[in-house]
């Protein structure tokens, strides 16, 4: 550990990781955003969390808190200040099975959650890759596998404990601390270091895993199969989640699409052949594959989070209510300019849109689809010249997806009265604002 760093407390002996210490080159980065903080900080529970959090301040720099899995927004890391890394925070554990009760700490990653519940019929959709950390995601939203079906992860939390900027320690529910509770639902970087949550699982067996690879053409083809995906998931019944993704296949060559897709339902009598069977005429199909799968397959853990060796760095992130054929015509036009080198749509809607706008933070609760397109970073000012063009089209974002800071985006991502509201908050709960890496509010 650095020389330079203020005497550490006795409690956090050997939970301080500085430059010169073998193990900072794995914890100073995040997913795809590369960091040089002046020291990782690695609690083992709330109250070291807390003392962390009091040590980190004492730095008088920035401070950011890592949930333990890679992120994309690259609010996890920073230059010179100092990570709270939760990842030692990992306990999961069945309170209730019969009400389907769980709790799991902020550290633990989804595909160890995923691997957790399955021995007891439970799942919690949780977005796509099982590396992603507990508290980033489940205090931002949630876009995963049974979205349609079950909501989003966040719609499925009962309680959260965290530690404010001011070192307590508090249980947030619909009774204890109920403003707290909602503002942590949609916002939650912004009021504390979530250290675990309850959550309602869901009873989940098998599902069906379907590997879709169309050749997409040209612009105006690509721009027909988006369409033509998106009607599919409109019309098509809950059980249904899926993705498409995009990769350019660069000036005069096709682009390449990938749709995969769950189906969560009963499998038995053809339901999910029903299912899944209109997804394989939204374009030319090059190849197919389904498999009949446990949650925990879907979410694999890699073991690999802190890399930064993701070079797609500059991300956006939009909503949208339906994939028309502007917009679907705008997506393909930035494909082909070549400055955009990754598109992917997520289904929302379903499940998602009957949870009412005001009762958690993320309000977005009319839109069926998430759209976010990244590239490199020396391509950015490409990607902000193809976002306007598609801003028509969008209602909101989801802000985890998306790398921009400042009023506009935060207008976008809570509308509304959701916004005034969580400023209001954020003066009780946090007015030094001292987390302010995930939505800087201020």
């Amino acid at each position: 550990m650095t020389s330079t760093l203020p005497p550490v407390p006795p409690s956090l002996a050997g939970r301080i990781v500085g430059p010169d210490d073998a193990r900072y080159e794995r914890l100073r980065h995040g997913y795809v955003h590369r960091g040089a903080p002046a020291a990782v900080l690695l609690p083992e529970d709330a109250a070291q969390t807390a003392e962390a959090l009091a040590y980190a301040r004492s730095l008088g720099s920035a401070v950011s808190v890592r949930s333990g899995g890679h992120g994309i927004s690259g609010r996890s890391t920073n230059d010179g200040g100092a990570v709270v890394d939760l990842s030692r925070l990992d306990e999961v554990r069945v309170l209730d099975r019969a009400r389907r009760r769980i709790r799991v700490g902020a550290g633990a990653r989804w595909g160890r959650v995923a691997q957790a519940l399955a021995p007891h019929g439970l799942a919690v959709s949780s977005g796509d890759t099982g590396d992603v950390g507990v508290g980033g995601l489940v205090t931002a939203g949630g876009m995963g596998w049974l979205a349609r079906l079950h909501g989003l992860t966040v719609d499925h939390v009962t309680a959260v404990e965290l530690v404010l900027a001011d070192g307590a320690l508090v249980r947030a529910d619909a009774e204890r601390e109920p403003d707290l509770f909602w503002a942590v639902r949609g916002a939650g970087g912004n009021f504390g270091a979530v250290t675990a949550v309850e959550l309602r699982a869901h009873e989940t067996g098998d599902v069906v895993f379907a590997n879709l690879v169309f050749d997409a053409g040209n612009a105006a083809e690509a721009a027909a199969l988006i369409e033509a995906w998106g009607a599919v998931l409109e019309t098509a019944p809950r059980e249904l989640t899926s993705f498409l993704t995009f990769m350019p296949g660069g000036p005069g060559r096709s682009h390449v699409a990938h749709v995969a897709a769950v189906y969560a339902g009963n499998a038995e009598h053809g339901a999910a052949e029903r299912t899944l069977t209109p997804l394989l005429g939204v374009g030319p199909l090059v190849r197919q594959r389904a498999v009949l799968a446990p949650y925990p397959a879907l979410v694999p853990v890699s073991g690999v989070a802190h890399h930064a060796q993701q070079p797609l760095g500059a991300t956006r992130s939009g909503l949208l209510d339906h994939l028309t054929a502007d917009a679907a015509r705008a997506v393909a036009e930035a494909l082909e300019s070549g400055q955009v080198l990754m598109q992917q749509f997520r289904s929302v809607g379903g499940a998602v849109n009957d949870m009412d706008p005001a009762a958690t933070a993320y309000a977005h609760r009319t839109q069926n689809f998430s759209l976010m397109s990244a590239t490199v970073p020396e391509r950015e000012s490409g990607l902000d010249a193809h976002w306007a063009r598609l801003a028509p089209h969008l209602n909101g974002l989801y802000l985890s997806f998306d790398t921009r800071r400042g009023p506009r985006v935060l207008a976008e991502a809570f509308p509304g009265p959701v916004l005034p509201r969580l400023r209001a908050l954020k003066e009780r709960y946090d007015p030094e604002n001292v987390f302010d890496r995930n939505f800087p509010l201020k």
